[in-house]
């Protein structure tokens, strides 16, 4: 299985088709954007699938600072799953499902790995999802700033976003792809995660 992982596209849809290709072409089966997309004519571009259940990728969001509309999230809801500030993930080769949904098999057999995302807007949560111990993957965007470290077992991941004038923060739109399962090909943690650079 591949996620795509994206973040803080704020109402550029030139990064948001650039995005929804790349994924199209990496072949993910779920998308996680991790919040700050502004308004909701910059959600719709990510319903690939439209009426065909099977078709296009699974989709599922957190709210951001800046996602002040809440039509934010019925706009989501439409096509994907909404987990308003934070949620929790199982992605495995079965494919993706929401925390007690069950079903999934365990992350120590290499083929599902448990997830939490938020937007990152509070860095003490997002230390405190990483340093839990609880999962194998912490998402999060906020910082506009691409990055992978492991601690403890768990990997934080940050896709990036759209370049901002802020110290530190990219110079170019990036979002990550994981692969789990077959699809790691026997790459786990750091390794599993790879983060792409797109022309806008």
């Amino acid at each position: 299985m591949r996620v795509g992982i994206v973040s803080d596209t704020h109402d550029d849809l030139a990064a948001v088709e650039a995005a929804v290709a790349l994924f199209d072409r990496e072949g993910v089966d779920a998308v996680v954007h991790c919040g700050d997309f502004v308004a909701p004519f910059s959600v719709t571009p990510f319903d690939v699938g439209g009426d065909d259940p099977d078709a296009g990728f699974d989709f599922h969001a957190v709210r951001g600072n800046n996602d002040g509309e809440w039509a934010v999230q019925t706009t989501v809801e439409a096509f994907g799953t909404y987990h308003g500030e934070a949620g929790t993930l199982s992605f495995g080769d079965g494919g993706a499902e929401s925390a007690g949904d069950g079903g999934a098999e365990s992350a120590g057999d290499g083929s599902a790995v448990d997830v939490a995302v938020t937007h990152g807007t509070s860095g003490v949560v997002v230390d405190a999802l990483v340093d839990c111990g609880d999962y194998d993957y912490v998402f999060h965007g906020h910082t506009h700033a691409h990055g992978v470290e492991e601690r403890g077992g768990t990997v934080r991941v940050n896709p990036g976003g759209l370049p901002i004038p802020v110290d530190g923060a990219d110079d170019e739109f990036r979002v990550a792809t994981l692969d789990v399962g077959a699809d790691a090909d026997g790459a786990t943690g750091v390794d599993a995660v790879t983060h792409h650079a797109l022309d806008l």
